[in-house]
């Protein structure tokens, strides 16, 4: 009888304790759906422009900053109900995260914060009347304005990179880089006579962290991933090459992390060309300055970034190529309640004694940006003009992953290389992750990767853009 005693003490317990951990992984929302005001009911109307790192940081620390009020509203306009785990983006060509998994649920996150969302595409800005207009005609009011539209890849003008370059910008990118691997060796495996040279080339334009990551995608997608599947095909006679207009490769890194970033990259057959520009791009060649050409069909372009304007605002303080001007609190220049952030803002670096430089449009500014953003806003809601914060970047260093075993590292000032690195680069952003059941997802992939190879498989369709 004690017996059945203990074994029904020990199903309760685990019920319950089941039933509180999935509470835990799935928090009711701040707001009952019949208890949450609409936006426009709101005494303070704050709408977000954008839901990448920038803006969903800043709507998330504002809905926490006001979950004691009732009279603050925040409403999301994205072109995407989706955010993008931009780290996590160059994973998805090689198949080893799945591209669901990088593509965070971006309403449910801000509902459950309080928040509320629209998907849309802003087209305009009126000052004067405090509304954003969006598809359709579409207007929504605002009391406080925060642009965080993030960037576009630059072409700087070189002929045929816009026509015959894949861009890699978010996960559908990703997903045609892999396509565009898988489809060539599906259009060889058909050959019958000599394999043209321009078909087996892929080569990667721009040498920051974004280029090294792909070239060690497709590395690891041809030699690990494909190669079983595809026995008529050498991997061998892949060439991978990366160029750079630089000296060097990673040049917001270290030298010594440079160099072993290189030597890994050398070490794996993968192409390095540093000092070399690209002049011109056609359907199947890539024309350096100096003479030299490539043949290839599969060009990737990752080399410049623009701040994404896409926003008719007349009045708005634009510089075309640094973006929206703003002053030391990210308050739009001439506007008391106009904020940006992000890729698509012109936010000066205060480190630096140079007036003119500004901070790197990267994922961890923008998220830099959104706490301070957030906290600047409800003082200027309050009138407490006084407890404005100016905004001053820190970075924290840059994690790059060339491979799953092999990442260089820079955090805090540490300078680290090899697994040790990997690990670490897989751990740091595997807690950043915003959704339980990504984090889980893909750490079981990361498991479940080091026994078996991903099945890597290519959606007809998505091929091409």
């Amino acid at each position: 009888m004690n017996g059945w005693v203990k074994g029904g003490l020990a199903v309760g317990a685990l019920a319950v304790g089941l039933g509180t951990l999935r509470k835990a992984l799935n928090p009711s929302p701040r707001y009952a759906p019949w208890e949450k005001p609409p936006y426009g009911d709101f005494e303070e109307k704050v709408l977000v422009v954008g839901g990448g790192f920038g803006g969903y940081t800043a709507a998330k620390d504002l809905c926490h900053l006001v979950r004691d009020r009732e009279d603050v509203g925040v409403l999301v306009l994205a072109k995407n109900n989706f955010f993008t785990f931009w780290p996590m983006v160059p994973g998805i060509v090689s198949s080893d995260i799945d591209a669901r998994n990088v593509a965070q649920p971006l309403r449910r996150a801000l509902i459950l914060a309080g928040a509320s969302f629209r998907r849309a595409e802003v087209k305009k800005l009126d000052l004067e009347k405090q509304v954003v207009e969006a598809d359709g005609g579409i207007e929504f009011p605002y009391d406080q304005l925060v642009i965080s539209l993030g960037g576009l890849p630059n072409f700087f003008g070189i002929p045929g990179v816009e026509e015959h370059s894949l861009t890699m910008r978010g996960v559908e990118d990703a997903e045609r880089i892999r396509n565009r691997v898988i489809e060539r060796f599906e259009e060889i495996s058909l050959i019958r006579g000599e394999v043209p040279l321009s078909k087996l080339t892929f080569v990667v334009i721009g040498g920051g962290a974004t280029g090294v990551e792909v070239a060690s995608e497709i590395h690891t997608l041809v030699h690990e991933n494909l190669a079983p599947d595809y026995p008529n095909i050498d991997p061998h006679r892949v060439r991978i090459i990366l160029i750079e207009a630089l000296p060097h490769i990673l040049p917001e890194l270290d030298p010594a992390l440079r160099r072993a970033a290189r030597a890994r990259m050398v070490n794996e057959r993968i192409e390095v060309a540093t000092n070399a520009m690209a002049e011109e791009i056609t359907a199947d060649l890539v024309r350096l300055k100096g003479g030299r050409e490539i043949e290839t069909e599969n060009v990737i372009w990752t080399a410049g970034n623009r701040p994404n304007l896409g926003i008719e605002a007349e009045g708005l303080p634009i510089d075309e190529r640094t973006g929206i001007k703003v002053d030391g609190y990210l308050r739009v220049e001439g506007c008391s309640n106009v904020w940006a952030i992000g890729d698509c803002a012109a936010v000066k670096d205060i480190r630096e004694k140079d007036e003119q430089m500004l901070v790197p449009p990267t994922a961890q500014a923008a998220v830099q940006q959104g706490h301070v953003v957030a906290r600047n806003v409800l003082a200027a809601i309050d009138g407490r003009e006084d407890d404005l914060k100016v905004f001053e970047y820190r970075p924290l260093g840059q994690l790059v992953e060339l491979g799953s075993d092999f990442a260089v590292n820079e955090v805090m000032g540490v300078r680290f290389t090899g697994l040790v690195a990997a690990i670490f680069w897989r751990l740091a952003y595997l807690v950043r992750l915003n959704s339980p059941q990504s984090k889980v997802r893909v750490a079981a992939d990361w498991i479940v990767g080091l026994f078996l190879r991903p099945a890597v498989t290519q959606i007809r369709g998505t091929s091409e853009r």
